[in-house]
């Protein structure tokens, strides 16, 4: 059990001595995609394109932001490698794009090929080979975040199975990260802040148990 003081200095390894018999712990499965693309217009100017979600029911189109911005306007092509070109169609409220991307593979196919892992701006270097991995959850599943749900990271499958073995249920549901998570609070009030949509399921299975464990007491 807690100790009665609610105040403690801690460190995360410790966090299965506060789990209890029948409580459910919830993590965002979603995996980070390698989003990031890096190439150039006809020009020889230096483009990056970085692919947020698909737009419609296209698999080939998306939203997208483009660096620099002013300098890439619709009708543009980025060529990123022989076999793989961005489109960029039209510019989308927020001053995105939509783009289509052009591979002979399919889009994830080309993303692994091609494309680097958009690290957070405090990460202050080029991703490297090992970002694939290092900057994912231990229980990320399913491709579509262009960011980590980082609160995860801290887990180990040693804690995971620790938390299990305290009698805790791990119920799983998928969150894709958007890009919001990097835009900084411009406004004075919080509440005049525009927040990115982002896309989510819980399965049937993951509500039945976090239900289950509120019916019967348990903590979520």
């Amino acid at each position: 059990m807690p100790p009665e003081d609610p105040f403690e200095h801690r460190v995360f390894r410790e966090i299965e001595e506060w789990i209890e018999p029948g409580d459910v712990v919830v993590v965002n499965d979603s995996r980070v995609l390698p989003a990031r693309l890096l190439g150039r217009k006809s020009t020889g100017a230096a483009v990056e394109v970085l692919l947020l979600r698909r737009s419609g029911d296209a698999d080939d189109v998306w939203e997208a932001l483009v660096r620099p911005g002013s300098k890439v306007k619709p009708g543009a092509v980025v060529q990123i490698g022989a076999d793989l070109e961005i489109d960029v169609l039209d510019i989308v409220p927020g001053g995105g794009r939509r783009v289509r991307v052009r591979s002979a593979t399919s889009v994830e196919e080309a993303l692994e090929a091609h494309g680097h892992m958009p690290l957070p701006p405090y990460i202050d270097r080029p991703d490297e080979v090992g970002d694939r991995e290092r900057y994912q959850t231990v229980y990320a599943d399913r491709h579509g975040s262009v960011a980590a749900p980082t609160a995860g990271l801290h887990f180990t499958p040693e804690l995971l199975a620790g938390v299990e073995r305290r009698g805790a249920t791990i119920a799983r549901v998928t969150l894709h990260v958007g890009i919001g998570t990097f835009r900084p609070v411009e406004v004075d009030d919080p509440a005049d802040h525009r927040m990115h949509s982002e896309w989510y399921e819980v399965s049937p299975d993951a509500a039945r148990t976090i239900e289950h464990a509120r019916n019967e007491g348990g903590r979520v």
